[in-house]
């Protein structure tokens, strides 16, 4: 490592593609070669990385940022009550309006923090309230397949709406698409680690009133967890954008971890099938399980090709995101024959064609992304390409859920 710190010195990507491979022997091995390198610029910009003492310290953001923030914390929490605030039926308000309660007020947040020109903001202002006044007006139809579909997908449409907040507008799209899927990451560890913590002091104060004889669990989990859930993604937005690196270290890690586990999992999940007698052929709830299994993978190898090209290449990551990429080709191939087979017995209803559709877009998606992978793996292309190959394709994506919401309820009736 000490020769290879040397030979690079003069190129800083390379030191730094180095440093990403195995951060803790390039610490070791700098701080053993520094005595030699003390006149040398770049050297010491080191030492002062590596060696820093002072104490990172997490920034609450400007007092303008927090007041937005503590504002949209409690409207979301207000948005999450207004069923029983206005008398509403929760069976039809949260099915709805469950992506209102969060994706506008992030939108609103970034088209502020991105300086979003007027045309651009009514453009988000006008996609997001079409899709409010649409998806509240459909037919209260009991055992309605397209108002489920449309309920389901209509969330997907927003988190491109907030992508396009996220990213300013289309202006160097392919790098903050990227910047947008990482952010999704980081947004989903910050999330999480703030719901346990809140679900702790949950039970700590809920379980210390019961002390004094005071039952206040309905109370509380009725109002305040509510409103602390709905608040929870947006308290976490805010702060994976004010201290970048603080959950940036995390996510890198829980991909690299959990790809040889995915991968493992897999291949014992596609052997178990064999022997278990179980197929998604003649079992509706198994293909349900087997496409929610498919999306799982999916994101994971998404993370993991966007992480690994910011890191640097390993042949040894690549090799184990193309293996995944393969044997979920193969989930993907069986649930798609299993939706073919089911449409050519029964015929066509709005719940197969809408799988059908997402199956053949990420059968798609995943072949692209594969022979990438695979390319970038014999070293014949960056893995940056791959990454590239997963944002250039998201569009496609959007196309289809809006198809799914605003069409299939009119071309199926409603049925």
């Amino acid at each position: 490592m000490k020769e290879e710190i040397r030979a690079r010195l003069n190129n800083p990507r390379q030191l730094e593609l180095l440093y990403r491979s195995d951060r803790k022997g390039f610490e070791d091995a700098f701080n053993l070669l520094y005595p030699e390198l003390a006149e040398h610029i770049v050297a010491d910009c080191w030492n002062e990385r590596l060696n820093y003492s002072g104490r990172e310290v997490i920034s609450s953001g400007s007092r303008k940022e927090l007041l937005f923030v503590l504002v949209a914390a409690l409207l979301a929490g207000l948005i999450a009550k207004l069923p029983a605030l206005l008398s509403i039926d929760e069976d039809f308000f949260y099915p709805r309006n469950i992506g209102f309660i969060v994706f506008p007020l992030l939108t609103i947040y970034f088209a502020w923090k991105r300086r979003l020109s007027l045309r651009q903001g009514a453009s988000v202002g006008a996609m997001t309230l079409i899709s409010l006044v649409f998806i509240n007006l459909l037919p209260n139809t009991k055992q309605s397949d397209t108002l489920i579909l449309a309920c389901i997908h209509l969330p997907i449409v927003l988190w491109f709406t907030l992508g396009y907040a996220f990213a300013g507008g289309y202006r160097n799209h392919i790098e903050k698409r990227l910047a947008y899927l990482t952010y999704n990451g980081d947004l989903i560890v910050m999330t999480t680690l703030i719901l346990i913590a809140g679900m702790l002091l949950s039970g700590i104060t809920v379980g210390l009133f019961s002390l004094i004889g005071l039952d206040i669990g309905e109370f509380y989990f009725q109002n305040i967890g509510v409103c602390g859930a709905a608040a929870a993604p947006i308290v976490a937005g805010y702060l994976t954008q004010a201290n970048p690196g603080l959950v940036g270290r995390v996510s890198p890690v829980i991909a690299r971890i959990f790809t040889p586990l995915v991968l493992a999992m897999l291949l014992i999940y596609l052997t178990a099938i064999v022997y278990s007698g179980k197929n998604p052929y003649n079992d509706r709830e198994f293909l349900l399980i087997f496409n929610v299994l498919l999306v799982g993978v999916l994101a994971i190898i998404f993370f993991s090709i966007i992480e690994m090209s910011k890191r640097g290449k390993s042949r040894l990551g690549t090799a184990m995101l193309s293996a995944l990429a393969i044997l979920t080709m193969v989930v993907n191939a069986i649930a798609l024959s299993a939706i073919l087979m089911r449409i050519a017995e029964w015929g066509i209803t709005p719940n197969r064609i809408a799988v059908l559709g997402s199956n053949v877009l990420v059968l798609v998606n995943l072949v692209l992304v594969t022979g990438q992978l695979l390319r970038a793996h014999s070293g014949k292309i960056e893995l940056t390409r791959a990454a590239s190959a997963i944002v250039r394709y998201m569009p496609i994506y959007l196309l289809w859920a809006l198809v799914v919401t605003f069409l299939f309820p009119f071309l199926f009736g409603f049925r």
